[in-house]
């Protein structure tokens, strides 16, 4: 009987990864890049690192429990760093990761996207809303 290396078992578990299984770790990852705030943080770190409070200042309409545990996620799913520097006061400034950067290259053609196409989702809304407001009424 053939042993395995715990490597080789990884490569045929990553091999195996299917995010249509419920079971599938890749749904967490899905989970976390599907948060509409990671996009909007990722895309606001893209241009080098940022303090807490210009991350608040730039992403509009973000409460700061949510930037925080938003922040928190992207640390512990590799995807930030957080910098804490000696000062008064402390100073902490996050940046992305080389893996966070990866996915701030895939989520920018998203962001570009609904930046586009928002007017066409706007009126194929109120089509939808328009006709069937008219079926029930």
């Amino acid at each position: 009987m053939a042993t395995t290396t715990a490597a080789q078992r990884r490569e045929a578990d990553r091999a195996a990864y299917d995010a249509f299984l419920a079971a599938c770790p890749s749904r967490m990852v899905l989970d976390r890049i599907s948060d509409k705030w990671v996009g909007l943080l990722l895309a606001a770190l893209a241009d080098g690192p940022k303090r807490y409070s210009e991350l608040g200042r730039r992403v509009a309409g973000v409460s700061p429990k949510m930037l925080t545990q938003t922040l928190r996620g992207l640390e512990r799913d590799g995807l930030v760093e957080r910098e804490v520097t000696a000062a008064v006061p402390v100073r902490v400034d996050y940046r992305l990761t080389p893996l966070g950067a990866g996915l701030h290259r895939a989520v920018l053609h998203v962001k570009n996207w609904a930046e586009a196409h928002v007017e066409e989702v706007l009126a194929a809304r109120d089509r939808y809303d328009s006709r069937v407001d008219t079926e029930s009424g």
